[in-house]
């Protein structure tokens, strides 16, 4: 092992001190392993509930009518998530997207949108109109307002009960931290507030943004209560196959609306072909339990191995997971762009290239983004992005395999060494 790791560019004092941290991780990654064994259940169950052949994964063209493959695939999401209905498509391309149309579809100008996790991710800003932006919600007469959490990251009652008003019409949650440092958010945390909200206005639609979070519990916001979630295929559910696309579930009127929006009305989800794409949908599906759970097991990994070393994790490596993301302050940007460094050079696809910041579309600074990816930008497969502003977070996530997450974890810290941010003396 020693031999394989020196050629993968690590050295004996840094593989040993990083595998003395991965011994004493062995229970967390059992614990991962269980909750990944009932996901698969749960995805294998909806499978054959809903008979699934291989008729149906040959697929469409052209309108897509009478796909047939492609409506069972949604009808397997629903009963997997715990909802009424579902749509899964490749027209969807990224999950900015999916949010912008779950949001759009539901709501009407005069409406309210309303953040309860406090500031939504960078490129919700343009969508919604914090930002001025061609074509956002506010552009339509849709309004914002934000409740911001608790300084410990909770949900705040009181600021929730001023904040909901006669035009509410949308009550949103972001599980995942995004670009900030706060805790994730979990689905009974989710299912808790959702009970509020509909105390306090009962017709109020309960949004939440999921991407990051499937599979990462045993059960989804759906199954809690929520009315709407979305979430991208290229990260957690596509289990690493899915070359595009996104999802919305929910309840049955809420679906319908943005099956409505993302085709025409009058002609919703009957047409959109799915162009071949089946294949790796239901079977990144099928494996998604299992690649979430080996992104878990890196993301703990780096928790455990910074937070030694004497830097901010969030969350800490004691924590229970409600995503695949881990933050870490890396206090310089040096100290960043040598992390991305290590990520990108751990990769199978572009290793010998080097990530450099740059301006991004939906942002409003700079960002790295590192990520040698069989599909392009895909955040499951190993990967690490930050804006390059102080204090220097980085965003870790991903990993097709827990073997490659970790390696790349070790090649992040060979890295911060070699380029003198880190001291060897630290591995004593």
């Amino acid at each position: 092992m020693y031999e394989m790791y020196e050629s993968f560019g690590i050295e004996r004092d840094v593989y040993d001190y990083a595998k003395t941290i991965l011994d004493g991780l062995k229970e967390r990654f059992e614990a991962v392993d269980a909750n990944a064994e009932y996901n698969q259940l749960k995805v294998l169950c909806a499978m054959q509930k809903n008979r699934v052949s291989e008729a149906d994964l040959k697929g469409s063209t052209g309108y897509g009518y009478d796909d047939l493959g492609r409506d069972r695939l949604e009808r397997i999401y629903a009963d997997t998530f715990g909802c009424e209905d579902a749509l899964v498509r490749p027209q969807i391309a990224c999950g900015t997207q999916a949010i912008t149309l779950a949001l759009f579809s539901n709501l009407r100008p005069g409406d309210e949108l309303l953040y309860i996790s406090g500031k939504p991710y960078d490129t919700l800003e343009s969508v919604i109109g914090i930002r001025d932006c061609l074509g956002s919600l506010a552009e339509y007469g849709i309004t914002y307002a934000q409740a911001d959490l608790t300084p410990d990251g909770h949900f705040d009652e009181k600021s929730i009960r001023e904040k909901i008003c006669d035009r509410t019409k949308i009550v949103a949650i972001q599980r995942s931290k995004g670009y900030d440092t706060r805790r994730s958010i979990s689905v009974k945390e989710t299912g808790d507030v959702t009970k509020l909200v509909k105390s306090i206005k009962k017709d109020v639609l309960v949004f939440v943004d999921n991407c990051y979070g499937e599979f990462v519990e045993r059960t989804e916001p759906t199954d809690a209560g929520v009315d709407m979630m979305a979430g991208s295929l290229i990260k957690n559910p596509g289990g690493g196959l899915a070359a595009v696309g996104g999802y919305i579930a929910g309840t049955k009127e809420c679906v319908e609306n943005a099956a409505a929006r993302l085709t025409s009305p009058g002609i919703g989800r009957e047409v959109g072909a799915s162009l071949g794409l089946l294949p790796s949908f239901y079977q990144g599906f099928f494996l998604s339990p299992v690649v979430t759970a080996s992104a878990l097991k890196g993301a703990i990994f780096a928790a455990a191995l910074y937070e030694r070393l004497g830097f901010d994790v969030f969350p800490s490596s004691d924590e229970e997971r409600t995503d695949i993301i881990q933050a870490v302050t890396l206090r310089s940007k040096e100290a960043l762009l040598s992390f991305c460094k290590g990520i990108q050079s751990a990769s199978a696809v572009d290793s010998f290239v080097s990530p450099a910041p740059s301006p991004m579309p939906g942002y409003d600074c700079d960002v790295i983004m590192a990520a040698g990816d069989f599909v392009s930008g895909s955040s499951i497969e190993l990967s690490a992005d930050a804006p390059l502003k102080s204090p220097y977070n980085v965003y870790f996530q991903g990993g097709l395999t827990s073997f490659h997450a970790v390696s790349g974890i070790i090649k992040t810290l060979q890295c911060l060494i070699n380029d003198k941010i880190i001291d060897r003396s630290a591995l004593k």
